[in-house]
């Protein structure tokens, strides 16, 4: 089920220089989620030909022990760096008992104050919500801390199975690989699905899970390699143009809708309709960004049927009607170059 942003988005910053983005280190911080960052964040993109972000990290002293002493970080910038980020990155650690400092925590709130957009990456949600600004927000953090979460932070609307959860200017993901979910909804949401793809395959991932999804599935690896359905996905993506239903994929699969239901389950997290609808809405998105100004056409070539529908839906995923999905994504918008601040959520 998609996890759709409650806030309204917020005009996007028209300035040509690059989106800031600061990750903060502290102590104990596990060296997963923070290369997560850095790689959708941090790396140059020369096949997109431009820069996405300008990406920085920071820290509370200038010398700082990664998580169980596996090496120490320094030559980083001070906390003062995250003052003049538009989004900011918070500590994720495995020691959530551990009070954060002080002055990390005024960071954050000055940084909310002001009206950066905040990302948290599996325990991180407990540096936010010790700061304060998650209280009556929708978030989620790693399944294995979910019951010590709601016990220190009662006034945060947990949600514990999915993988990331989108609440407009704050923004929290389950664990470990949760994190590159967020990190390229982020992009999508910043520069659109083209972009999006293109980190994607340089990441050698899933260009989009939904924020739904659940952090884990019954059964992540086959038990009979028959049953994978990357096959039979690779085969609906290319026929998304088609009157392709729920029961012709199970056809294809020479299985019952049942069973394709219970397989999406334990392999994606989610259903086949809700895929199938992310697929095209994705692809209607490609086609938008590719300068097809057509919504009949976009429509139909994605399998939604109608440009009605075709908005009805978009309107619903994004947050954002095809015309002015057109204006921010298009080939000739000026938001193709320039980054805006924060938006609503692009799923």
């Amino acid at each position: 089920m998609p996890q759709r942003s409650s806030q309204p988005g917020r005009a996007p910053d028209r300035s040509h220089r690059p989106h800031r983005v600061v990750a903060v280190v502290d102590e104990n911080t596990n060296p997963f989620e923070l290369g997560c960052a850095i790689e959708v964040f941090g790396l140059r993109r020369p096949e997109i030909g431009r820069e996405l972000y300008d990406f920085a990290l920071c820290a509370p002293e200038p010398r700082i022990l990664m998580r169980d002493g596996f090496f120490t970080l320094t030559g980083v910038a001070g906390l003062a760096a995250a003052d003049t980020a538009d989004t900011v990155i918070v500590p994720h650690r495995p020691d959530v008992e551990v009070p954060r400092r002080p002055a990390l925590l005024d960071a954050i709130r000055r940084a909310h104050a002001r009206g950066a957009r905040l990302v948290s990456f599996c325990t991180g949600a407990f540096t936010l919500a010790e700061a304060g600004v998650l209280d009556g927000r929708r978030a989620t953090t790693h399944w294995q801390w979910a019951d010590a979460f709601r016990a220190r932070f009662p006034a945060v609307h947990l949600e514990p199975d999915v993988l990331f959860v989108d609440d407009g200017e704050i923004l929290t993901a389950a664990g470990s690989a949760a994190a590159l979910d967020l990190g390229l909804h982020l992009v999508r949401r910043d520069h659109g699905a083209e972009i999006a793809n293109t980190v994607s395959r340089r990441l050698v991932f899933a260009a989009h899970r939904d924020g739904g999804q659940r952090q884990f599935v019954d059964r992540p690896v086959p038990r009979v390699p028959d049953e994978s359905l990357a096959p039979l996905l690779a085969w609906a993506q290319e026929h998304l143009d088609g009157p392709l239903a729920v029961l012709d994929l199970a056809a294809r699969a020479a299985v019952s809708p049942a069973t394709l239901h219970r397989r999406f389950r334990a392999q994606l997290g989610t259903t086949p309709l809700a895929w199938l609808t992310g697929e095209r809405i994705a692809l209607a998105c490609r086609l938008i960004e590719r300068g097809e100004s057509r919504l009949d056409v976009v429509a139909r070539r994605s399998g939604l049927g109608t440009a009605a529908h075709l908005r009805t839906l978009m309107r619903r995923e994004t947050g954002l009607t095809p015309s002015a999905y057109r204006r921010r994504f298009g080939p000739a918008s000026d938001e193709g170059r320039a980054v805006p601040r924060a938006t609503r959520r692009f799923t």
